[in-house]
């Protein structure tokens, strides 16, 4: 067997199992937190969203694609984030990151397996539940990036998202008040926030 068929067969053994969830979630969540914010939750005023993981052979092993927002968009410009957005009427969340990762990055929904779920982040600035999804695909895809969504792409090993050498503090100003941010270094990118949070369970499941 493979790293990438290794690391899918434990991953499926892994998702059969309690998610680390809201506890791994919190480690990378701001300090100070939004007042009254629980990654946790689930309210019913948010809008679903979803994500993709999507695990592929890379030049060091197995990776997942991260995006660099462009910088002109309204919402998050020129942060780092995993292909994803909101769900269509109607739309399952899977089906929705799927779609994500095909118009931002385009990765062929067809050569993707899906694996299994993550736990739901509720993203309090934008008041989203999203669903965040790890997919393998057994070849590198052929990146296409959607000019007006994604300035670059970043292949991030797992490795070194696994790697604690790779954590960082990032410090932002939000509303006048000092925020402090558990963040990893990845592709010489500081990712933070929903991101950063969504990958911190993902690295939980390794222990």
């Amino acid at each position: 067997m493979n790293a990438l068929s290794d690391l899918e067969t434990f991953l499926r053994t892994r998702l059969t199992e309690p998610l680390p969830g809201a506890q791994a979630q919190w480690r990378f969540a701001p300090k100070p937190a939004r007042k009254g914010w629980d990654p946790g939750q689930t309210p019913e005023s948010a809008r679903h969203a979803a994500a993709l993981i999507l695990i592929y052979p890379g030049a060091e092993g197995p990776s997942i694609p991260l995006t660099l927002r462009h910088s002109t968009l309204p919402h998050h410009p020129g942060q780092i984030s995993l292909p994803g957005g909101r769900l269509d009427a109607g739309e399952r969340p899977e089906d929705a990151a799927l779609r994500e990762a095909h118009e931002e990055i385009g990765v062929d929904p067809a050569s993707v397996r899906i694996v299994g779920p993550l736990s739901t982040l509720w993203v309090v600035v934008s008041n989203h539940l999203l669903h965040p999804f790890i997919g393998i695909t057994d070849t590198p895809p052929e990146f296409k990036l959607a000019e007006r969504e994604v300035e670059a792409l970043i292949e991030a090993p797992v490795e070194h998202i696994r790697d604690s050498e790779r954590l960082r503090q990032y410090r932002l100003a939000r509303d006048g008040i000092i925020v402090d941010y558990q963040s990893i270094e990845l592709g010489g990118h500081p990712v933070w926030g929903a991101t950063a949070m969504v990958l911190g369970e993902f690295r939980e499941l390794f222990g």
